[in-house]
């Protein structure tokens, strides 16, 4: 066969394989995105229980660089700590070699059944969490059927005479050798893929084991790469969690490189063929990897403290500036836009201060906590500039539409501001206190108080929603998590006290914390709720008192 056409056939097997891991990741995603995320982000039994989190979900999603994305984006909302992340990137590390494992066995005889499978529930079937279970058969079907294919359309190059030189160059060049799989990694952006491919090449007799063991580590701190990559518009603390994984594995990986130079090759007690003995030795790899790093995830949250430290400022309100337009006056309904999308940034500023309120009160931080504090004045002052703005309008000729969308814009900055408040006078006062007086949550008290912040963070984007969009249905969807948090409240104080009356130490310590805590964040949610009020008023939806009929027969 052509050398081109043999790079054709190889390059489509790739392609498939890539678009195959893919199917099954967002299968996953699709059917049990916020199951998989609930459980990484309500982990317990300290870094090791995050770390199997972390190696489970990477397994199910086919991807440690999905995981690491996911730890970022936690640590952004004040979910899960450096330290937590690191832990949980280190998991996923030993949860994607396990899925090379898996995929590595030879089950080229299942691909019928599995495409058969997966593509009757996908086309045939209505039920959404059906069809994305056979996304996922279809996907694995498809990996498979991609490793087949590059094994066929690897065949001519075992006769090629070019062939031999490049492995005894390899062989003989390890540190190129590595460089390149890190490289080929990092471009698949798949460390799943690139070692699927190895696997296969030397399962097929193009690589021998002592050449590919090398690329094996190569691909592992490409595999690292991508996670840092991909984050590399998140801001900082949580940038530091990839970059943790990052120094973690490249270091490992460079160390295992030398070893392999220095000691006798370990890897013919690994397996019976050169592709089980690449996969074992991965596998291998990322365990003691594990096992050797976690105990130092604290200690890489402070060196990557130390490489990367939060700029001065960074997290604190930005420059003020003001979307209201004093010339669009004399125009009401350019005016109220404009006190919309002013509305809009001093929401925008509550959610930030928002969003940090779980780890100041995990792990405390007075200089952060100073940062959170000053943006309530910006809240204050749009507050401020909101309410004389409308006063403005109000003097002139304004519709009874207009009048009451201001009176209802007006409220809403009312709301914004108290939430403000809570936050700064409230939560960070904890914060503070608990700080200061080197308190700790209970396991149990803590893994309440991180959900009731989780969803009352979540219902926030939902409020800012609605406040874009006027949306209906996202509205009543707001009403109705006010009877959650209201659960969530009574459940919480029910359990606390269940604690107390056993004696724990941890939530006698903390009880008057934990309840101004739960008390604050109900607040918040109920004043949240009320953005979609005047949605559910003009759509008939909202009544005018929560009591029953009857009870209004007897006054």
């Amino acid at each position: 066969m052509h050398p081109f056409l043999i790079l054709i056939h190889l390059a489509a097997a790739v392609m498939l394989l890539l678009w195959a891991v893919r199917m099954v990741r967002t299968g996953v995603e699709r059917a049990w995105g916020m199951s998989l995320r609930r459980s990484l982000r309500q982990a317990r039994g300290g870094t090791a229980g995050i770390a199997m989190a972390g190696t489970v979900l990477a397994v199910v999603l086919q991807s440690s660089t999905a995981v690491g994305v996911l730890a970022v984006g936690f640590a952004a909302s004040g979910i899960l700590g450096i330290t937590a992340g690191i832990a949980a990137m280190l998991g996923a590390d030993l949860g994607s070699a396990l899925v090379v494992k898996l995929l590595s066995f030879d089950l080229s005889e299942l691909i019928p059944v599995l495409q058969l499978t997966g593509a009757t529930m996908f086309l045939k079937f209505e039920n959404r969490q059906v069809r994305q279970i056979g996304r996922i058969v279809l996907g694995i079907a498809f990996i498979l059927l991609s490793l087949k294919m590059v094994g066929e359309a690897t065949l001519p190059l075992r006769e090629s005479a070019v062939l031999p030189q490049v492995v005894a160059y390899l062989r003989g060049d390890p540190l190129t050798a590595f460089a390149l799989a890190a490289l080929l990694a990092w471009g698949l952006h798949s460390s799943v893929a690139a070692l699927l491919l190895f696997a296969s090449f030397a399962a097929g007799g193009l690589l021998p084991a002592e050449a590919a063991a090398p690329m094996v580590l190569g691909a592992n701190l490409g595999g690292a790469l991508i996670a840092a990559w991909l984050t590399r518009g998140s801001g900082l603390p949580e940038r530091r969690i990839p970059m943790g994984n990052l120094i973690f594995r490249g270091t490992g990986a460079v160390i295992a490189l030398i070893l392999l130079q220095v000691l006798p090759q370990p890897l013919q007690y690994l397996g019976g063929s050169a592709g089980v003995q690449l996969v074992n030795f991965h596998v291998l790899f990322n365990a003691a990897l594990l096992v050797l790093a976690l105990p130092f995830a604290g200690a890489m949250d402070r060196l990557t403290a130390r490489l990367w430290p939060t700029p001065e400022g960074e997290g604190a309100a930005p420059g003020y500036r003001s979307s209201l337009d004093a010339s669009s006056l004399s125009q009401p309904t350019l005016a109220l836009a404009s006190v919309q999308r002013e509305l809009l940034r001093m929401a925008e500023t509550v959610e930030a201060m928002l969003r940090p309120i779980a780890e100041m009160l995990e792990s405390g931080d007075a200089k952060r906590i100073a940062q959170l504090r000053a943006m309530d004045d910006e809240v204050n002052q749009r507050h401020t500039d909101i309410k004389l703005f409308i006063a403005r309008m109000n003097r002139g000729e304004l519709s009874e539409d207009e009048a009451r969308r201001g009176l209802e814009l007006t409220a809403m900055a009312i709301d914004f501001e108290a939430m403000g408040d809570i936050i700064a006078k409230n939560l960070l006062a904890q914060a503070d206190e608990k700080m200061q007086r080197q308190l700790r949550f209970s396991p149990e008290g803590w893994s309440e108080l991180s959900r009731m912040h989780a969803r009352v963070l979540a219902n926030m984007q939902l409020a800012l929603h609605v406040m874009v969009s006027s949306d209906l249905a996202a509205a009543r969807q707001l009403v109705a998590e006010k009877s959650v948090l209201r659960r969530l409240e009574r459940e919480s104080h029910d359990r606390h006290l269940a604690r107390l009356r056993s004696g724990q130490s941890d939530s006698m310590e903390t009880s008057d914390l934990h309840l101004e805590v739960v008390r604050a964040l109900k607040e918040i949610n109920s004043l949240l709720v009320k953005v979609a009020y005047p949605i559910l008023t003009r759509n008939g939806d909202l009544l005018e008192s929560r009591l029953t009929a009857d009870v209004h027969r007897l006054y």
